[in-house]
């Protein structure tokens, strides 16, 4: 299943600034996820991080592995799309960074589910800039509706 940057917004709640997603090419509920994200210099991050010497915040990079992963629990976990589904972080570990990820690199985001237990979904992840890993991680990720606490 592949999904384009309109199908990707009916799924996940983010928006610009924060939208860190712009194309699926691969998704196979239950199993993974492969998704783009096009690092521009236009990011408003670049501004500040770091001027003279743009560097793509490694939280940004997680955040972009973990929307990856939010598209691949919300189509496995078959949630409705406007029905109030939010998938928020629960846990983060295992986490490197290898290399720095700068404007012109397109990250391609591999997440891989594990194991769902009561609305909680644990991941692997990866990042990637021309085939060579820059970030790593191992994540959990809850699933709750708008009008539950978090």
């Amino acid at each position: 299943m592949k999904l384009d940057i309109n199908e990707i917004l009916r799924k996940l709640p983010h928006r610009y600034p924060i939208i860190l997603v712009d194309r699926v090419l691969e998704l196979v509920p239950g199993e993974r996820v492969v998704a783009l994200k096009n690092v521009t210099i236009n990011e408003p991050y670049f501004m500040g991080h770091f001027p003279g010497h743009p560097v793509m915040p490694g939280v940004l990079i997680i955040e972009s592995l973990a929307q990856a992963c939010a598209i691949l629990a919300f189509v496995t976990l078959q949630a409705k799309e406007g029905d109030g589904t939010l998938f928020y972080f629960a846990g983060i570990d295992a986490t490197r960074f290898k290399k720095l990820v700068i404007p012109g690199d397109q990250l391609r985001l591999e997440g891989e589910m594990g194991r769902v237990k009561r609305s909680i979904g644990k991941f692997t992840a990866r990042a990637l800039v021309d085939g060579q890993v820059v970030c790593e991680t191992e994540m959990l990720c809850a699933m709750r509706k708008t009008n539950e606490a978090p």
